[in-house]
């Protein structure tokens, strides 16, 4: 069976750049698109499915970290990510895995191991379970779905992201710092915010249904309750 094409969104404001490896990466059966900015960047990601994104750091519009951690914030499922720059010392490299990164490449580089780096990205993506079931839960990270007793559940980004931690660290319970640090790292957001998410969560998951799942376990943090025919 052929192998499927290596779909590919290139975040670079170097056009000398973008065309060479638009040259080496397309005879080799990959399909490419292309952003100039770091806001037409993440736009692209958010919208369209890739299997790696490779990400230049200085970006006009948004900078490169910016838009990974933002990335990782919002996109329905993990992009694989792999920074192109020029910038290569420990601390930038830090940084970069620190927003999110799956890898780092510094300039100037081969183009022969560009491309082995994001086919290794591509296929370890593609080997993560993409499905989880849990009781009546059944997560699907791909699609970016999530059904309670065969119901779709239609969440907003935030109360996706608390959803799909519990349900990855059941039957551990998840701390308030543990899910303000997974969500939002190191940018300050307001006190009440998790409060508001947490219940606007409760509204979708447990409210239309005889019992309830997200249970509050007090100076611990919070977990998933299954029922024995869930």
């Amino acid at each position: 069976m052929a192998e499927q094409p290596l779909t590919l969104l290139l975040i670079e404001d170097n056009s000398a750049i973008s065309a060479n490896i638009a040259e080496y990466f397309t005879p080799r059966g990959a399909v490419l698109d292309f952003a100039r900015n770091g806001q037409q960047g993440l736009q692209l990601a958010l919208q369209h499915y890739y299997d790696v994104i490779v990400l230049d750091l200085m970006l006009p519009q948004l900078d490169g970290l910016t838009l990974c951690k933002t990335l990782r914030q919002q996109a329905n499922r993990h992009i694989p990510v792999l920074m192109l720059t020029a910038r290569d010392t420990l601390d930038d490299k830090l940084a970069g895995f620190a927003s999110g990164a799956d890898d780092y490449l510094a300039k100037p580089f081969a183009l022969s191991e560009l491309w082995a780096r994001c086919q290794v990205l591509a296929r370890r993506n593609l080997h993560q379970p993409h499905q989880l079931k849990l009781g009546g839960l059944l997560l699907d990270k791909q699609r970016r779905q999530i059904s309670r007793e065969g119901k779709m559940l239609q969440l907003k980004p935030i109360c996706w992201q608390i959803l799909c931690l519990l349900i990855e660290a059941h039957p551990r319970p998840v701390s308030r710092s543990e899910l303000y640090s997974k969500i939002w790292g190191d940018e300050s957001t307001e006190s009440d915010a998790l409060r508001s998410h947490l219940y606007q969560l409760r509204k979708v998951l447990d409210k239309p249904f005889n019992k309830p799942m997200l249970k509050t376990i007090q100076g611990v943090g919070f977990a998933l309750e299954l029922n024995s025919n869930e």
